[in-house]
C-alpha cells in the first residue's frame, strides 16, 4: 500500500455523496446505538440535564476532532466515537461514587490510554494477536446487536421485513446507497406507522460544565480500571482490527495517543472517553464506498462533520431516543457491517 501520508490532500475533490454518505450514516449509528446509555447512566447518578448535556458536549468534540484530524493526518479513515461498554459499566457504578469523583477516574483511565499509546506497549500487543483472533472480538460485538433483528421482527414486522428488503434490493443495484436506502425507508414507515413522536423536543445550544476532579481509590477500582480495560479490549482493539482487515496498515500508537489526549482534556466536562470505534469504522473501510484507498479521508471529514453537540431539554426516555422507535434505531447498526460481507 502506498504511503498515504505523503499523498495531496484534496478533499473536495476526493468527496462523492457515497462517502458523505457514509460518513452520516457512521454518526447516526453512534448515536442511535448507545446514547440512552448515557442518559440512564446520568439519570441514576442523579446528574443534572445541564451535566448530561456538557457530557454529550465533550464526547461529540472528541469524535469530531480526532475523526477529522487522524483520517487528515494518515489519510485513513479512522473514525472515533465513545466507550459504548464503558457507558454501560457506569450505569451500575457511578451512582456509587461522588461526580468529582468519577470524573478523577475518567482522567485515571486516560492517562493509562495515553501510557499505551506513547510506550508502543498496544501497538506491540495488536501485532502479536492473529487477525482471526481480531475479527472474532468484532463478530463477538456485532452478533448480539446482528440477532435482535429477528426480536424486532417480532413486534415490528412491516418496518424490519421494510427495512431489510430495501437494503437487499439496493445492495443489489447500487451497494453504496444501501444503507443510506434502508435507512429514509425505515424512516418513512416510521412516520406512516405513527412511531415518531417529537412532542417535547426543543433544540438548544449545549453549554460544557466543568467539574472539579477528586481522586480516590474506590472509583479508581470501580470505575477508572475497569473504564480502561473495556476502552482498549472492546473498542481500540477491534478498531484497529477493522482497519487492518480493509488493508489500511496505520499505526496504532498514535491514534491511542491522540485519543487519549483528547479523553484526559475533556474529562473534566464529563467525558468518559473517546476511542476508535469498530462498528461505525466498517461502515467507512468498506471497499464499495471508495475509488481509491488514497481518497479514504472524505467518510471521516463527513463523520466528523456531521458530529452535533446536542443539548436536549429534557433527557429522553428509553430505549433509544424519545423521537425515534427503538426497532427503527437497533436495525441500523447491522447493516453497514453486513455489507462488508
Amino acid at each position: 500500500m502506498p504511503n498515504a501520508t505523503s499523498a495531496q490532500l484534496r478533499p473536495l475533490a476526493d468527496s462523492s455523496p457515497s462517502a458523505i454518505v457514509a460518513g452520516f450514516i457512521a454518526m447516526l449509528t453512534g448515536y442511535t446505538s448507545s446514547l440512552v446509555l448515557m442518559f440512564q447512566a446520568g439519570q441514576a447518578a442523579g446528574l443534572t440535564s445541564a451535566q448530561i448535556s456538557s457530557w454529550i458536549w465533550a464526547l461529540s468534540i472528541g469524535m469530531a476532532v480526532c475523526s477529522i484530524g487522524l483520517s487528515l493526518r494518515y489519510r485513513t479513515p479512522v473514525t472515533v466515537a465513545w466507550s459504548t461498554p464503558g457507558a454501560a459499566l457506569l450505569i451500575t457504578s457511578l451512582g456509587g461514587v461522588s461526580y468529582g469523583e468519577a470524573i478523577g477516574a475518567y482522567i485515571t483511565c486516560a492517562v493509562l490510554v495515553v501510557i499505551c499509546g506513547l510506550t508502543g506497549s498496544f501497538e506491540r500487543l495488536v501485532r502479536r494477536i492473529p487477525a482471526s483472533l481480531a475479527s472474532a472480538l468484532l463478530a463477538g460485538i456485532l452478533f448480539k446487536i446482528g440477532s435482535e433483528i429477528f426480536v424486532a421482527a417480532q413486534h415490528r414486522t412491516t418496518l424490519v421485513l421494510g427495512m431489510f428488503f430495501s437494503y437487499l434490493l439496493v445492495k443489489r443495484l447500487s451497494p453504496r446507497y444501501s444503507v443510506l436506502a434502508a435507512l429514509l425507508v425505515g424512516t418513512g414507515l416510521s412516520a406512516v406507522l405513527g412511531l415518531l413522536d417529537f412532542s417535547g423536543f426543543a433544540l438548544e445550544v449545549a453549554v460544557p460544565v466543568w467539574t472539579t476532579p477528586s481522586f480516590s481509590l474506590a472509583a479508581t477500582i470501580s470505575i477508572g480500571i475497569p473504564l480502561f480495560v473495556v476502552a482498549m479490549t472492546s473498542q481500540n482493539m477491534p478498531g484497529v482490527a477493522v482497519l487492518r482487515a480493509d488493508g489500511y496498515q496505520v499505526p496504532a500508537s498514535p491514534l491511542i495517543s491522540v485519543t487519549g489526549i483528547a479523553s484526559l482534556l475533556l474529562a473534566p466536562f464529563g467525558a468518559h472517553g473517546v476511542n476508535l470505534a469498530a462498528i461505525s469504522a466498517a461502515i467507512c473501510t468498506g471497499p464499495t464506498l471508495m475509488r481509491t484507498r488514497a481518497n479514504a479521508t472524505p467518510q471521516q471529514s463527513g463523520a466528523g462533520s456531521s458530529t452535533p453537540s446536542p443539548a436536549p431539554s429534557a433527557p429522553p426516555s428509553p430505549p433509544c431516543s424519545p423521537h425515534c422507535p427503538r426497532n427503527w434505531c437497533c436495525r441500523s447498526p447491522p447493516w453497514p457491517c453486513s455489507a462488508r460481507s
